[in-house]
């Protein structure tokens, strides 16, 4: 069962409200099944931006399989720890698809890459007017980041960024 946290700003002061969405089977049908709208997805993405396994597929066909990938290809590639943005198409306004470091042993420039993915998202969201986002925990699958690191530099990002700016931020949890 996935675990949602809510980060949202008040009055200058971040709160974080957290709450359990229904069994679902990737975390695309979490965000359908608890009813959360979000402007903008992150794709937890691979460096040429095509389609793979996990959430990364799971957003290509909610989306669209074909439609994103012709959008992808007009962005790609992008290089780990940047973000670009295309059409959502059946899946939200839009989709930001950034690239995560793969994990080797913390010591390769990992954690900046990783912090790089989420604020250079929350950058682009906020340059397209978005008031709500959506992120998987980045590298936290395939590429091997471990758990609870890869959640302690999705919150400290998040809530940096919160700090000076407002957003509805959703991430999204496995544990």
């Amino acid at each position: 069962m996935p675990f949602l946290a809510q980060f949202t700003t008040e009055i200058g002061s971040i709160s974080c409200r957290n709450w359990i969405t229904p069994r679902c089977r990737n975390w695309i049908s979490s965000l359908y099944r608890s009813q959360m709208e979000a402007d903008v997805i992150v794709n937890d993405a691979n460096t040429k931006l095509l389609e793979g396994d996990g959430v990364c597929g799971a957003i290509f066909r909610a989306a669209g399989t074909a439609k994103l990938q012709e959008a992808c290809n007009k962005v790609a590639p992008i290089q780990t720890g940047e973000a670009v943005i295309t059409e959502g198409f059946a899946l939200s306004k839009y989709i930001i698809h950034t690239a995560g470091p793969v994990y080797y042993d913390g010591e390769h420039g990992e954690e900046a890459h990783l912090q790089s993915c989420y604020v250079n998202s929350l950058n682009l969201a906020k340059a397209h007017d978005c008031k709500s986002i959506a992120f998987p925990l980045i590298s936290s699958g395939i590429y091997g980041y471990p758990y609870d690191d890869a959640l302690s530099v999705a919150k400290d990002a998040i809530s940096d960024w919160l700090s000076n700016n407002d957003m509805c931020v959703y991430l999204v949890l496995y544990p």
